[in-house]
């Protein structure tokens, strides 16, 4: 997998944004907006599954699940399905209320200069827990919405790379060794727990923290015992030390997994360590597990938890 194979399925941010979404005005009455809503949407769905003659891409369906309240070049307010539910639940007469009277105020928006990928708005979307979220100029004039549908639209698996942790994948069941130890002790541990990798750690005493820190100072892994059987080594005789790979980029579970494969390309490694709670934790995350994640049948609860994130 290359990472400019994945740099080229970015999605395309311009086809997450609807560029003509509902406005009205202020003064208008609810029951109008309503009106106006299932309008669209009834307008949508018959614009599904049609395709664009530019460039191979998909008309779909534009959102009807939102209207943004206007005056001039100035948005007031933002009105939604989950308002219409609301509104329902406290039994409001549409019909005697203007749209100004029941809107969401102020609107959280992006501006348009920003809005390099889809993650910014997913951000926001959690942060602020709203489920759409108008594209403006430098002025604040309108320039579109996106949503968590617009968003489910285009994003591909590949994508969630960057949407996942390191936590979600790695394993914390990580065998460790001193600089002491021997390569054929390291190979006759790989054996008997089925593991590709052993790291190196420094063990440093506890202060507050009631536990030795194990610092990571380098990892031997099954492609270097591979090597040394090759150059006929008498590994019995050859420290940990001697031959370990020093150069450590150690991951925080909190990174993503797109910055993990990064790494991993940039350092031609298969795996990396992580390391959290001040170095009294480690883990593992490996090149298998990436690609597990792009799995078809793993994929099902991946998409799930996003879809989970995005409610």
């Amino acid at each position: 997998m290359l990472l400019d194979d994945l740099r080229l399925s970015e999605p395309v941010i311009e086809a997450a944004i609807d560029y003509k979404p509902l406005t009205v005005t202020p003064e208008t009455l609810l029951i109008d907006v309503i009106a106006l809503m299932n309008q669209k949407r009834i307008h949508s769905c018959s614009l599904s599954g049609l395709n664009s003659p530019l460039n191979g891409l998909t008309v779909h369906p534009t959102n009807s699940s939102c209207v943004l309240i206007i005056q001039q070049t100035k948005i007031l307010g933002i009105f939604t399905e989950r308002d219409i539910v609301r509104l329902t639940a406290d039994e409001v007469d549409f019909r005697n209320v203007t749209i100004a009277q029941v809107m969401t105020q102020p609107v959280i928006t992006l501006e348009q200069a920003t809005f390099q990928d889809v993650f910014a708005a997913l951000f926001l979307f959690r942060r602020y827990r709203i489920r759409h979220l108008p594209i403006v100029g430098q002025k604040g004039e309108l320039i579109g919405v996106i949503s968590h549908e617009s968003i489910r639209r285009i994003l591909r698996p590949v994508h969630l790379l960057k949407f996942m942790r390191v936590a979600d994948v790695m394993t914390t069941q990580v065998i460790c060794a001193s600089r002491s130890a021997s390569v054929l002790t390291l190979a006759q541990v790989m054996a008997e727990f089925q593991i590709s990798c052993v790291v190196i750690t420094e063990d440093q005493p506890p202060l507050d923290l009631g536990q030795f820190v194990h610092i990571p100072i380098g990892i031997v892994t099954e492609e270097d015992i591979l090597e040394f059987q090759a150059m006929e080594v008498n590994l019995s005789e050859v420290l940990a030390q001697t031959v370990m790979s020093k150069q450590l980029f150690v991951l925080n579970p909190e990174d993503s997994l797109w910055a993990a494969l990064v790494e991993m390309q940039q350092q031609q490694t298969r795996r990396l360590v992580v390391s959290w709670d001040r170095g009294t934790k480690l883990g593992i995350v490996t090149q298998s597990s990436l690609l597990r994640v792009l799995d078809p049948v793993q994929m099902y609860g991946v998409i799930e938890t996003l879809q989970q994130t995005l409610k």
